[in-house]
């Protein structure tokens, strides 16, 4: 009698807990909205993008869950399965908040998947937190022990000043690099740079004013660096060489072993993420591109690519738009005619939310949904 009992418990409960699950649906992830964009353009080569896109802020992406699933022309994304840590996840989910409660995600069920890329690369703010770049130089400094020599650098690429280059050595995934931009002729500093490398093989970037006090960009006047995505751009997730020569200067690494330390840190650094076995694949060096297209042609859309985000044929797109001026993309010649997204807005049947003026470069407007 008590082993029937028993048997008699144990089904109860067995079926409570089927039944239970069965009725309970799992929790939906965002969902990001593809529009075709270019005639090579494919959801396939939007996934890698966005891949790419965690990756800058510091997923490492597993590679049995991904947390991105495709589905017809939307794209599902679940981040507790992007391999985020905890705190960036935190700031995520904040962000996510905000999109589900915009008028277009509740017109069209789903956020464009050129502005959420837009909103988590293009607005510096978003990118600090996410990656977990310190709001103070001086707390980001305390963490690494930098080498006592520095390298010199006089004929930059990127700065229209001197500036000076510290260094921690290269433990695995773990390394800093320390720019400081200085007035050549007074030698007073004008603001800072740093570039770390994140556990999943990239780099996390941060731009200081002279003060230690975190900033959207660099200053104009200074350098032609812009904001962290075009740090992004620029290196290409990889520690930059010296590509021009530099003359030496008493107190600092000579230009030739300087630049040799710099080749050594570039090539130790793809091997290790050449290594890793989860996240994108650092051998597929032009991926990279298919996530600046998905920024490009949302802040850069043409005709065709907003008649299917509006959901509207082109002939009436081009109507609306008739009066306003349209350009080539230097770069992407092939995308053909393009409008400036903050030209369009305002045609459009649903708000979406605003992101910052431009991606890469100093902004007029820039956008903050986290804090």
């Amino acid at each position: 009698m008590k082993k029937l009992l028993l048997l008699l418990i144990f089904t109860i409960i067995s079926c409570t807990n089927s039944t239970y699950d069965d009725i309970v649906e799992p929790k939906t992830g965002l969902l990001l909205k593809w529009n075709k964009a270019y005639e090579e353009d494919s959801i396939e080569k939007t996934s890698i993008g966005l891949q790419w896109t965690f990756s800058y802020l510091g997923a490492t992406l597993p590679y049995q869950h991904t947390g991105i699933t495709i589905q017809n022309n939307t794209i599902e994304i679940k981040l507790e399965q992007l391999g985020f840590n905890s705190t960036s996840q935190q700031k995520l989910n904040r962000l996510h908040e905000v999109i589900m409660a915009s008028e277009e995600y509740q017109v069209t069920n789903a956020i464009d998947i050129g502005r959420y890329v837009s909103l988590l690369l293009g607005a510096p703010e978003h990118y600090y937190e996410i990656t977990g770049v310190p709001f103070l130089l001086s707390d980001l400094l305390e963490t690494y022990d930098l080498n006592s020599e520095k390298g010199y650098v006089n004929q930059s690429g990127v700065s229209y000043e001197h500036r000076t280059v510290a260094f921690s050595e290269q433990e695995n995934f773990d390394q800093l690099f320390f720019c400081t931009e200085i007035d050549p002729e007074t030698s007073e500093i004008l603001e800072y740079e740093t570039v770390e490398l994140m556990p999943n093989g990239q780099p996390r970037f941060g731009i200081y004013n002279k003060d230690g006090i975190r900033i959207n960009n660099t200053d104009p006047l200074h350098s032609n660096a812009g904001k962290p995505a075009k740090c992004m751009w620029c290196h290409e997730s990889g520690i930059q060489p010296l590509f021009s020569e530099q003359e030496n200067f008493t107190g600092f690494i000579p230009y030739l072993e300087f630049k040799d330390i710099l080749i050594d840190f570039k090539a130790s650094h793809k091997n290790l993420q050449n290594s890793l076995f989860d996240g994108v694949d650092y051998e597929e060096t032009q991926q990279h591109t298919l996530t600046e297209l998905l920024y490009i042609t949302f802040m850069e859309p043409s005709a065709e690519r907003l008649s299917l985000e509006w959901g509207m044929p082109i002939v009436e797109v081009e109507s609306l738009l008739s009066g306003l001026p349209t350009h080539i993309h230097e770069e992407f010649i092939y995308l053909g005619d393009l409008y400036e997204r903050e030209s369009v807005e305002s045609f459009a049947p649903f708000s979406g939310l605003q992101v910052s003026s431009s991606v890469r470069e100093e902004s007029e407007v820039e956008v903050n949904y986290i804090n």
